[in-house]
């Protein structure tokens, strides 16, 4: 039935246009009018004096297409007008059969590529992320990093040198280990270490103070390790105190036992006058 309906849309138009054209090609009569023959020709010959009269021909005559013509033409055209535009039933008739019908080869292909399509973009909208994303991490490396070395140089209104502090501080550990150096192998890795350390400490405090202020805030990530340090810190501090007490009881002690020791000399030295 659609085959029938679209065959019929595009035979009508042709049917038209023949009906139309044979209407317009039908044969008439027609006559022309005479020619006005009173001028003398140009070429006639120079003897001949004798003038031709005109011959009178008959005028056109004009075929008027009668009422019952144009009535018939107007009903023709109707006609095709009424075959050309297709009425509702046929509408949907046609739109019925069209969407009973499945989707065709060209339909499915054109899902699957646009499944296709679709797939596609996601992996690398997903790939362009993961590839910002590792840009990103990167760079924040880098930030991170470039700004914790610059936190640990001095400030400079503290006047402190870095790079002869390190230079005093690779030789307090190289002579550590030339001291160590027959010993066992606790105390040549132990005093190296120290040495270092403490001339650093002594050298550079202000960068050794920063550098320890950096590895707390890493420790404190842990915090096993942070009460690890806390506890050694404190134990140390405490035995330092305890060690400037005792060392000042000592002095106390050794300067009291000088103190009697000087009264009885002198004591000693008046009952010998």
């Amino acid at each position: 039935m659609a085959a029938r309906v679209l065959l019929q849309r595009r035979a009508a138009p042709v049917s038209a246009a023949l009906l139309v054209g044979s209407i317009a090609f039908v044969p008439s009569v027609a006559f022309a009018d005479a020619s006005d023959s009173s001028k003398k020709p140009i070429y006639d010959d120079f003897d001949s004096f004798d003038v031709v009269p005109p011959v009178s021909r008959p005028k056109t005559v004009t075929q008027v297409p009668s009422a019952p013509a144009e009535k018939a033409v107007s009903s023709v055209v109707s006609a095709i007008q009424d075959a050309v535009t297709p009425s509702a039933s046929t509408q949907s008739a046609v739109e019925s059969v069209f969407r009973q019908r499945g989707p065709t080869p060209t339909d499915r292909l054109a899902a699957q590529i646009g499944r296709a399509r679709l797939f596609l973009y996601k992996q690398a909208c997903t790939a362009e992320d993961a590839v910002n994303a590792g840009m990103s991490r990167a760079f924040d490396l880098e930030q991170s990093f470039t700004s914790t070395i610059a936190s640990l140089a001095p400030p400079r209104e503290s006047n402190e040198k870095v790079m002869p502090g390190l230079i005093y501080v690779l030789v307090a550990g190289m002579a550590g280990s030339i001291v160590a150096r027959n010993r066992n192998i606790l105390l040549r890795t132990s005093l190296p270490l120290a040495l270092g350390i403490g001339a650093a400490w002594a050298v550079i405090p202000v960068t050794m103070n920063n550098m320890s202020a950096l590895a707390w805030k890493y420790e404190q990530r842990f915090p096993a390790v942070a009460d690890a340090h806390i506890r050694t810190r404190e134990g140390i501090e405490h035995g330092w105190t305890m060690a400037k007490l005792h060392t000042e009881l000592a002095q106390h002690k050794v300067a009291e036992s000088v103190t009697e020791a000087r009264e009885k000399i002198e004591a000693w030295v008046r009952k010998g006058k």
